[in-house]
């Protein structure tokens, strides 16, 4: 994993640069897996107050964040980098899978939303797809076809 780049938000090599908040290295560790060589992976925080730090340090273009971690939670994580106008967009990495969590997170900014037993088979195409301008939710959450609001319950 490189450590601290220029701060340059396109790489040289042309990728994008891509930063990793997780409080489990085993889930940071799959991550750099699944991500590595199709981005460059600028760096990895394990609280959400060291990502915040780390955004500030390396501006990355996509910040890949859990929801429940340490110091700061990604929810307040997100509430942060919206107050500051952050460029940097967001994929929640998660295992939570409740609309709650979901809107809320859609409601600060997060453009993407990943649960984490689905992080092998739909990570790169977040990704992909928030760097392409869009939105991404795993289809195994509940919400509604706009991509900006959970589904109601009958």
């Amino acid at each position: 994993m490189p450590q601290g780049r220029s701060l340059v938000n396109i790489s040289s090599n042309g990728k994008a640069r891509i930063l990793l908040a997780d409080d489990h290295q085993a889930i940071l560790d799959r991550a750099c897996e699944l991500l590595d060589g199709k981005f460059e992976l600028v760096g990895m925080a394990q609280n959400g107050k060291d990502a915040l730090e780390a955004i500030d340090a390396m501006q990355p273009d996509v910040l890949v964040l859990d929801i429940g971690m340490p110091a700061l939670d990604g929810i307040r994580v997100m509430q942060q980098l919206q107050e500051k106008r952050s460029p940097t967009k967001v994929v929640f990495l998660t295992v939570q899978d409740d609309p709650d969590y979901v809107e809320a997170a859609f409601h600060y900014g997060a453009r993407g939303y990943v649960t984490k037993p689905r992080m092998n088979s739909d990570l790169v195409s977040a990704v992909q797809e928030v760097l392409a301008g869009r939105t991404f939710v795993s289809p195994t959450v509940a919400f509604s076809g706009d991509g900006l609001a959970p589904k109601t319950q009958d």
